[in-house]
């Protein structure tokens, strides 16, 4: 496997295995439908693995269920083999054709182990879309369990361990792939990341030589918007040259945060979307301590000093306080993508750890990020298995659990966890290394601030009353108020305002009079003990609530 030095990390983890006769079977997940400059061309990774990977090998087998089994270099060296003639017409059944390079291989062991190999042959089997073949669901028969035996021989039974023979097995998820092929043993895992910076900008080389009029003169550096995309696979940047070329159209500058936004959503399926916000903490009310302690970790991240960075937040409080809002405003204020979990879980066996695998691949690319992951509690999975969910929930605290914890994202990625329920939460997902910094978020305790909450609320709806004349409502305004209630509050008062055409201040006492909080007393207040026990400083957390925290330790 003679590879250039500037092939992909991954191409040469696979050479080095191979020649080292270390590993002869390779099982390749992940970005295996994107594009590679390849020879001054961008080929796709069938077109790589041939042209590149497989250069020095004279014979290659390709297999997929759309066109069969076919010879895509070396047919003539087959022509002594008896078995060449079932070739023609192409088998499209994917044991038999498993079967007939099996042959090939054991008729080649046999010449060599008689004396008669005149030439040694380099041969490889490229399996495309192996999910489709091995499904991780669906049941199992003699089919399946014949192609299963198969491929496990191939990565470590002799005669084919024997031989210079390579196996390439290409799947999009490796969970989709049935286990008894995927965790071989013997096999090895290559995981096929999207393109980091210095391979999209050897792409963008290619297509500003093929679709010029897509680029904006003044955009003559192709790494530094090769920077601005990454995370994005090549595929997509082709199709939107190609788009924006035949529109005369050029990308610019000003374009790049919205068409990376655009084309990662698209990519991932819906499974995520990026939070913008211009918003910064500036714009949130909260703890002095609290906002210091978020805006010197914003400023160590821009500085490039990681070291004393948290890996993870836990924004906890009862329901209404203004969690995602707080995650907006730290996203403003960071300046870096934010990416918000959408639902992931799928009820198909299997799709719930391949949509997570596309999630954390896609984190991996874009570098530095943060990840946000609302109704952490049941979002992030269970240690023990569930019932009625088939260890779905276990494995998903797994893989989840692992990526957090990974040492080399610190400073990279850092996630941000939100819960009314943090005790739901398992222990060793917010625990330190993970979870470093744990931040509550409260109700109002006085009067003043409820008033100061309801007051900010009613401007951003063009009600004009003071804290004054609200203070001077007295006990009509609530204790315990959170920014969704005073949100809800402040609608109602703006309703009223309008139809019975009251004065602001009038409205919001005629909105208050039999007012009865949205979320009961009890609750919020087993909700404020819960978030108040989990902070990792007693600084976050109001002076006049702190006496809750000897409520939380007694329930503990």
């Amino acid at each position: 496997m003679p590879l250039s030095p500037e092939a992909p990390a991954w191409a040469a983890e696979i050479a080095l295995a191979y020649e080292s006769t270390a590993q002869g079977q390779f099982i390749l997940s992940g970005n295996v439908h994107d594009r590679l400059p390849v020879g001054g061309a961008l080929v796709n990774l069938g077109g790589f693995i041939e042209k590149e990977l497989l250069a020095g090998f004279q014979v290659i087998f390709n297999f997929d269920l759309g066109n069969g089994l076919r010879v895509t270099r070396g047919a003539e060296l087959l022509e002594g083999w008896s078995g060449a003639k079932r070739l023609d017409p192409t088998i499209r059944q994917p044991l038999a054709a498993i079967e007939l390079v099996s042959a090939f291989l054991r008729y080649r062991a046999n010449l060599r182990a008689l004396g008669q190999e005149k030439q040694a042959l380099h041969v490889a089997c490229v399996l495309r879309d192996a999910d489709d073949i091995l499904p991780a669901t669906g049941g199992w028969n003699y089919e399946q369990g014949g192609m299963a035996s198969l491929l496990r021989d191939w990565a470590g039974e002799a005669p084919f361990s024997d031989l210079p023979f390579v196996s390439l097995i290409i799947a999009d998820n490796l969970n989709d792939l049935h286990p008894s092929v995927a965790l071989n043993p013997r096999a090895a895992r290559v995981k096929v990341p999207l393109p980091d910076t210095d391979l999209l900008g050897k792409a963008l080389k290619l297509l500003r030589r093929d679709q010029g009029a897509a680029f904006d003169t003044t955009m003559a550096d192709d790494g530094k918007m090769a920077a601005a995309l990454t995370g994005v696979a090549i595929t997509a940047v082709e199709t939107l040259t190609k788009q924006r070329a035949h529109q005369k159209r050029p990308i610019k500058n000003d374009d790049l945060v919205d068409i990376k936004k655009e084309l990662v959503e698209r990519e991932s399926v819906n499974l995520i979307e990026f939070i913008e916000s211009k918003r910064t903490l500036a714009d949130y009310e909260g703890q002095p301590a609290l906002k210091a302690w978020l805006q010197q970790d914003v400023a160590l991240w821009q500085a490039g000093d990681l070291k004393a960075l948290p890996k993870g937040y836990l924004i906890c409080g009862p329901v209404g306080t203004g969690k995602t809002y707080l995650v907006e405003c730290l996203a403003g204020e960071a300046g870096i993508p934010v990416v918000k979990l959408k639902n992931f879980r799928d009820r198909w066996v299997g799709s719930s750890e391949g949509n997570l695998e596309k999630i954390i691949g896609l984190v991996r690319a874009l570098g530095r990020c943060m990840v946000f992951i609302d109704e952490a509690d049941q979002a992030l999975g269970r240690r023990t298995t569930e019932s009625g969910d088939s260890g779905l929930s276990g494995r998903i605290y797994s893989m989840i659990a692992q990526e957090m914890s990974d040492p080399d994202t610190r400073g990279h990625v850092i996630w941000i966890l939100a819960s009314s329920r943090p005790d739901m939460i398992e222990v060793d997902l917010k625990r330190p290394g993970r979870v470093d910094v744990k931040i509550p978020l409260l109700p109002t305790t006085t009067i003043e601030e409820s008033a100061k909450l309801l007051r900010a609320l009613c401007k951003r709806l063009g009600l004009a009353v003071t804290v004054e004349q609200l203070t001077a409502l007295g006990a009509k305004i609530p204790l315990l108020l959170t920014p969704g209630a005073a949100e809800a509050i402040a609608v109602k008062a703006y309703r009223m305002a309008r139809t019975k055409n009251l004065e602001p201040i009038r409205a919001i006492e005629d909105c208050l009079t039999g007012y009865q909080p949205p979320v009961p007393e009890d609750v919020l207040l087993f909700q404020m003990q819960i978030a108040i026990r989990e902070a990792t400083d007693l600084a976050f957390v109001p002076e006049s609530l702190r006496k809750l925290a000897e409520k939380a330790d007694a329930l503990a």
